[in-house]
């Protein structure tokens, strides 16, 4: 019998003298290590792998497979071992270690192996078990840890993304995603896997721990793998499923909340502003909104941000909270973005509406209370006192005219407020309220103003105290009838040809109180007065002379834009 024959005979060897015990009837058997853990014994028919080193009585080795630098493979008791080999290697557990004595009867006999086994040689074998499986094996799962919710798992055709530790049954590590630094991807029952992985990851979810144990024929078989993985080994993957998805696969939409009222949802064109969280499937935090106490602020449907919120934010009202879960093809793809966000990764975002509107939004008026026989109301130009609570969509108190000692007041169409709110104050009637929302187009714009954020959409509450009736944009006084033939004479009450700003003043307020004229609305009609003087003290020498004295509706004729 050759030496190559001899090693397919034997199969885990390894020999030490254990003494005289003289003559034989049976193999003697020293376990001396047991592995804590062992979860199967070698029985008849078992395909095995070990090491050993054979010697004789005297120490002198004849045989080893660590000499060779290979594991032995075979199949226990069915005669391709010597009879003493099959008998010692009977329960054996993975990382046992043996001696074992073979009587000549139980080994190679009278006989022997020409130039390498004497005839009626005792043989000590030292033994490690590597490697036990069996044709009829399946696949071993066990779950080591599961996420408590779990809306889906892995099927044929999924892509999945997961890191993994690889072992022999020994223990011996071969590969690791995590040395990598970088997850496993591939799509599941395609073929591109090992059928044993193929298999062991359908039903998973995402998050979820696996230890998975693949028999030879479901792995590498009978070539192994390069240098790391030997032929005919079972292999242990510790499997941490980080995402999944389906080239298919659409958004995953989840109301997390939803307001009682919800008079409006966005469409395409709105401009949405919203906080978010971005993570992906396994809790890792690649972006936040919050963290830079800024909401993103954009419009849907355009193509400005990534396919897959520009579907998940269609539909939103103000004050919803959502869960908008992204395969990669309508997020970032196989390439990612930055060092944040892996290639091929399913991203979940957890948004919260701040507000949004449309470019084209008008100011949204509704009539809290108005008064019965409500005959007059405000105009452009009208002198307005009103209270008001200026907020945010979502509730954040911006602005109160309560937290003062006196109404805001205001000249209509002068500029004075922002376009939405000046709107919203027209056509009202004393002791009117309304609430107001005013898209920012109408408010503060993208810039925003102080306290009040860029493109934020906002909500008066307004009540109208009184009213005053105004005068034209440009005038400062104006007649209720036509203005006196000899306007200088009458104006010049002590008659000596001109008129200094105490004699003016008097006639001014002399002709509002006889109802003749009225004052632009103010809050200080005094300084309205003295406007109206400078206007008209042209060279500025205290005193109004007949030529300097001018109507506006003459000077516009003029095109001289003085005004009295």
């Amino acid at each position: 019998m050759s030496p190559g024959s001899l090693v397919l005979l034997l199969s885990i060897l390894g020999a030490l003298g254990l003494g005289d015990p003289g003559p034989l009837e049976d193999v003697v058997i020293d376990r001396y290590y047991i592995p804590k853990i062992c979860l199967r014994e070698v029985q008849m028919g078992d395909f095995i792998r070990y090491h050993y080193n054979g010697t004789f009585k005297d120490g002198k080795k004849f045989d080893s497979s660590y000499d060779r630098g290979a594991t032995v493979a075979g199949v226990v008791g069915v005669g391709r071992l010597i009879t003493g080999m099959d008998r010692g290697l009977q329960g054996m557990c993975v990382n046992e270690r043996r001696h074992l004595i073979v009587p000549p009867h139980l080994g190679y006999g009278s006989i022997g192996v020409a130039g390498l086994i004497p005839p009626d040689a005792t043989l000590y074998f030292d033994v490690i078990m590597l490697d036990i499986w069996n044709k009829d094996d399946k696949l071993q799962i066990t779950t080591l840890s599961k996420p408590e919710h779990c809306n889906r798992t892995v099927e044929n055709s999924d892509f999945v993304r997961y890191h993994y530790n690889g072992t022999l049954l020994d223990g011996t590590p071969f590969d690791s995603s995590y040395s990598k630094d970088s997850t496993y991807d591939t799509y599941v029952g395609t073929g591109w896997l090992i059928k044993g992985m193929d298999q062991g990851l359908l039903g998973m979810c995402a998050g979820e721990k696996r230890s998975i144990i693949i028999p030879p024929f479901l792995a590498y078989g009978e070539k192994g793998y390069g240098t790391v993985i030997p032929p005919q080994a079972s292999l242990v993957f510790s499997v941490l499923l980080v995402d999944f998805h389906n080239p298919k696969d659409g958004i995953f939409l989840e109301h997390l909340e939803v307001p009682a009222s919800c008079k409006r949802r966005a469409v395409t064109g709105d401009f949405v502003r919203y906080h978010y969280n971005g993570t992906l499937m396994d809790g890792t935090l690649f972006d936040s909104s919050y963290s830079r106490n800024h909401t993103y602020n954009t419009y849907i449907g355009k193509g400005y941000i990534i396919p897959g919120m520009d579907q998940g934010l269609q539909g939103v009202c103000v004050g919803e909270r959502r869960r908008v879960v992204v395969p990669p093809h309508l997020a970032y793809g196989e390439n990612g973005a930055g060092d944040k966000i892996p290639g091929s990764a399913v991203l979940i975002f957890d948004v919260h509406i701040i507000d949004f509107h449309n470019p084209a939004d008008p100011v949204e008026i509704e009539t809290v209370y108005r008064p019965e026989g409500c005959n007059i109301t405000t105009r452009d130009r009208d002198f307005v006192r009103y209270h008001y609570n200026c907020s945010l969509l979502d509730g954040t108190k911006l602005f109160s005219s309560h937290d003062y000692e006196k109404p805001q007041e205001v000249t209509l169409g002068a500029n004075k407020v922002i376009e939405g709110l000046n709107s919203g104050l027209l056509n009202m009637c004393t002791g009117e309220r309304r609430v107001l929302i005013i898209p920012p187009h109408l408010g503060h714009g993208e810039s925003g103003a102080r306290g009040v954020p860029g493109s934020a959409v906002l909500r008066f509450e307004v009540e109208l105290i009184s009213m005053e009736e105004g005068v034209p944009e440009g005038y400062l006084f104006i007649w209720h009838g036509d203005p006196p033939a000899s306007l200088y004479e009458q104006m010049d009450l002590n008659k000596d040809g001109e008129i200094p700003a105490d004699e003016f003043s008097t006639f001014i307020k002399t002709q509002v109180a006889e109802g003749k004229g009225r004052l632009m609305p103010s809050s200080d009609p005094e300084k309205v007065i003295a406007d109206m003087f400078r206007n008209q003290d042209r060279n500025e020498d205290g005193k109004i002379t007949p030529e300097e004295l001018k109507l506006k509706s003459d000077e516009d004729q003029e095109k001289i834009h003085e005004e009295l």
